[in-house]
């Protein structure tokens, strides 16, 4: 059947949920198109871990928008997020001088190594020093998504799941089940961009990135906020763009060619059955090859246990793929009326709710607020 919308969005992974979520709450007919029976992309397959106060230019007023919107879905969804903030674990002064030089702007606490200690059970005399970062989230991705594509289905979002789209144009979506006609298309397919709309994924010069991530069980290994490492903060804008990093990577690159050659983030997050989410590799080309080496696995295993004292059990591997591009976003209108969104980098969950409203919103109009049984709500 087709019948006209206001708005369709391809994609129900985070950016395209973020989409469905803006219009409705401007009162807009809303259809979500995904060829898959669920979310199954780099929505599910990441930390859960949304790093707001490591970011800087967009990418900081995009999460700084998406923040509000994680806790009123939540709220609304009943999906587990909570504001844990990030620890890092300096293991090296020029990683401590780093710290001390972005907390300098704020959001960002110092802490002695027995501090760091005491929320991170990081092997004793490996930390020289810590910190936290105030504004960050973690959730569980692989229950988020879901509770807030049930979530929307409940304001009169229609979703159409196994349904592929081979063409979008001014006013309509072309689809394996047939057409569908909408004032405002956004196309938020994150790395298939370059499948849906190939000219222009190669004009504004998007690949794909391919990562390997682990979630284990390590014994007595925990941590009371998502984790970051040296290797971390020499990958975040905040951080990364400070003269006191060019020393740190220099040194991480020179002691550790073999973990630099796999472009590390070494990174930690803990789930709330207590398993941990370790990673992650990244590789990128305009084609990635789904075979993950093991050497890979064994270094991240390794770096666990250098880190935490015992090498864990695998519970489950897993390849990620995501958008890549020269810069940190993609926001397009390839045609009149068709609206292309994405994160570019790794950090969808943290950006790509933000991204959305931030996006839509001069386009709609104002929130109007959400339609309950109870009547309208901020």
């Amino acid at each position: 059947m087709n019948r006209g919308f206001d708005v369709a969005v391809v994609g129900a992974g985070i950016v395209g949920l973020g989409a469905a979520y803006a219009a409705v709450r401007r009162g807009q007919r809303v259809v979500v198109i995904e060829r898959a029976p669920e979310a199954l992309g780099a929505t599910v397959r990441n930390f859960g871990h949304l790093c707001i106060g490591a970011q800087t230019g967009p990418a900081r007023e995009y999460a700084d928008a998406s923040r509000p919107l994680w806790l009123r879905l939540a709220r609304d969804a009943g999906f587990w997020l909570r504001e844990s903030g990030t620890l890092v674990v300096a293991r090296h002064a020029d990683e401590l001088a780093l710290l001390e030089a972005a907390a300098g702007a704020g959001g960002i606490e110092l802490l002695e190594a027995r501090e760091l200690e005491s929320r991170a059970s990081v092997r004793p005399g490996v930390a020289v020093a810590g910190a936290w970062v105030e504004p960050d989230l973690q959730t569980d991705p692989r229950t988020a998504a879901a509770a807030i594509r049930a979530h929307l289905e409940t304001l009169g979002v229609e979703f159409r799941t196994r349904t592929s789209v081979g063409a979008v144009e001014t006013g309509r979506v072309r689809t394996t089940r047939g057409r569908i006609d909408a004032g405002l298309v956004v196309v938020a397919v994150n790395h298939d961009i370059d499948q849906l709309l190939p000219d222009l994924a190669e004009a504004v010069g998007v690949v794909r990135c391919g990562l390997d991530m682990l979630r284990v069980r390590g014994g007595a290994a925990s941590v009371s906020a998502p984790l970051l490492t040296g290797w971390s903060l020499v990958r975040y804008g905040r951080f990364a763009a400070l003269p006191e990093a060019t020393a740190l990577r220099e040194r991480l690159h020179a002691e550790r060619p073999d973990l630099a050659a796999l472009d590390l983030n070494q990174m930690y997050t803990q789930l709330p059955d207590g398993s941990m989410i370790v990673g992650d590799t990244h590789y990128k080309g305009v084609g990635v090859a789904p075979f993950q080496p093991e050497a890979a696995a064994d270094l991240l295993l390794e770096e666990f246990e250098a880190l935490f004292g015992a090498r864990p059990s695998v519970l489950e591997r897993w390849q990620g793929v995501y958008a890549s591009g020269p810069d940190d976003f993609l926001v397009a209108e390839p045609e009149p009326g068709v609206l292309a969104l994405a994160a570019t980098t790794g950090i969808g969950m943290t950006t790509g709710l933000g991204l959305a409203e931030t996006a839509l919103a001069p386009r709609l109009g104002v929130d109007a607020g959400v339609l309950t049984p109870e009547g309208i709500r901020p």
